[in-house]
């Protein structure tokens, strides 16, 4: 969103005031009221029209301003829309029973602080959805660790921990597809940079996790056992069903583009729920469009498995093209121009330029509390000045992440903040200092630009990944 030219160059008072009044609406709307995104979003691009009129700017200029700015959010568009086919195909097919089952294979009572960040980790890959995770698996695992006589609130940061390394690599999460799109990068090549910081930050925390874990000797693991048993109930788990993650891999691994890659998983894993289910062809149809429907009879079972389809990313979707809106005027208007000359000079580094971006996103999640917005206004902040300091678009995609993404379950006030101490009865201020991976990741991001570690240049002679 760059390379919108601006129509003004606003006093840098008039910005200031303006983003101070859209982040005062925003994060009232949502932290005061509870109000969804989209409509504090909508009143703020109703703000920024009328301020854009005052200021004798046409309608038509600032529609294009609109148009400019949600246009760069089609690519994300499109993989949302492959996402949302493809998680309800991997359901039909068993792909995600059966990753889950394989994540309880691993649950003991030894070691549970780490176990328990592994199995979450696992299955927040497998669905994609941290805060699923949280509320199905999470629950479970709470409750296990209060019959061991485990402390809750390592526990919850065991568990928020987990979910929100597998929402940050998935290929199935909504936040890693909307952190690669919007500013341009395959989703594939943004999760593997992502493992620049994102196995130190995980290899960190197994090994505290692991350390913090007493020894424990036998003890009753019925809440597993029982969803193990529902699993094993839906005839969803079957060896065949890693078919389709296999070739997910393997097309990864020979760059083939994103949304062809999720097209093929995709149609693997209907052939296969077919095959072994005799879906009928509108059934498939249903299920692509309005998701799986899982009817154990177990509720945290059915819960984690009816998921997917086309219409569950309408939200995220709608989301995405509002922000976006605003984002085009925002740059229209030439606001966020305005507000990066005032700092450009001290922006004269790949590790200044780093920090900036990483405080960017951990303060529009303090502040408004949501994380799409973190990373959608970092992305669109700070595209130009990596540009110009020649460093490729994924390290800026990778950041997004590590200060975006995990940071929202850290602030008490957030949407993930409310949501999972609501799910969990484990308040954010006491699982705060033992989510050590959420809290590993900005550091890490940032500690590697300064030591000049892990940044990739668009001259690709001069990457430093040593």
């Amino acid at each position: 969103m760059f390379h919108i030219q601006p129509l003004l160059k606003p006093t840098f008072l008039e910005s200031i005031s303006l983003i101070l009044l859209i982040v005062g609406m925003i994060s009232a709307s949502i932290i005061g009221f509870g109000a969804v995104p989209h409509l504090p979003i909508l009143a703020s691009i109703l703000l920024l029209i009328g301020y854009g009129l005052l200021k004798k700017i046409s309608y038509r200029d600032l529609q294009d301003g609109m148009t400019e700015g949600s246009g760069a959010g089609m690519g994300a568009v499109f993989l949302f829309f492959f996402i949302g086919m493809l998680i309800s195909s991997w359901m039909m097919s068993g792909t995600i029973p059966s990753l889950i089952n394989a994540g309880f294979l691993l649950i003991t009572p030894s070691y549970f602080y780490a176990i328990a960040f592994t199995v979450t980790a696992i299955i927040g890959i497998s669905i994609g959805s941290s805060l699923t995770t949280v509320a199905t698996v999470g629950v479970a695992l709470l409750s296990m660790s209060g019959v061991l006589g485990l402390s809750p609130a390592i526990a919850a940061g065991a568990i928020v921990s987990g979910a929100f390394f597998g929402d940050k690599m998935s290929p199935l999460s909504d936040t890693t597809n909307l952190a690669s799109s919007i500013v341009g990068v395959d989703l594939f090549t943004h999760i593997r940079n992502m493992m620049w910081t994102t196995v130190p930050a995980f290899v960190l925390s197994f090994g505290i996790f692991a350390i913090l874990s007493p020894s424990a000797g036998d003890a009753k693991l019925d809440t597993i056992q029982s969803f193990r048993e529902a699993l094993a109930e839906t005839g969803l788990v079957h060896w065949i069903s890693f078919l389709p993650l296999v070739i997910l891999i393997v097309l990864t691994l020979m760059k083939v583009p994103a949304l062809l890659t999720l097209a093929a998983s995709t149609a693997s894993a209907v052939l296969i729920g077919c095959m072994l289910h005799a879906y009928s062809v509108s059934k498939v149809f249903g299920i692509l469009f309005d998701g799986f429907k899982s009817e154990t009879g177990v509720e945290a079972v059915d819960s984690l498995l009816s998921r997917g389809g086309i219409s569950s990313m309408f939200f995220t979707i709608t989301l995405v093209i509002l922000a976006l809106t605003m984002g085009g005027l925002l740059f229209k208007l030439g606001i966020v121009q305005t507000l990066l000359s005032k700092v450009e000079q001290s922006l004269r580094s790949a590790s200044s330029v780093i920090g900036a971006s990483a405080l960017t996103a951990i303060s529009i999640n303090v502040l408004i509390g949501e994380q799409y917005l973190s990373i959608l206004l970092t992305g669109q902040a700070f595209q130009g000045q990596f540009k110009k300091l020649g460093l490729a678009s994924k390290n800026l995609s990778r950041v997004m992440e590590d200060a975006g993404t995990v940071v929202n379950p850290l602030v008490p006030w957030s949407v993930c903040g409310i949501f999972i101490s609501g799910v969990l009865g484990v308040p954010v201020g006491d699982y705060f200092g033992f989510a050590f991976f959420c809290l590993f990741s900005p550091i890490l991001t940032v500690v590697f630009s300064l030591l000049g570690k892990t940044l990739t240049y668009e001259d690709t002679a001069k990457e430093t990944h040593s």
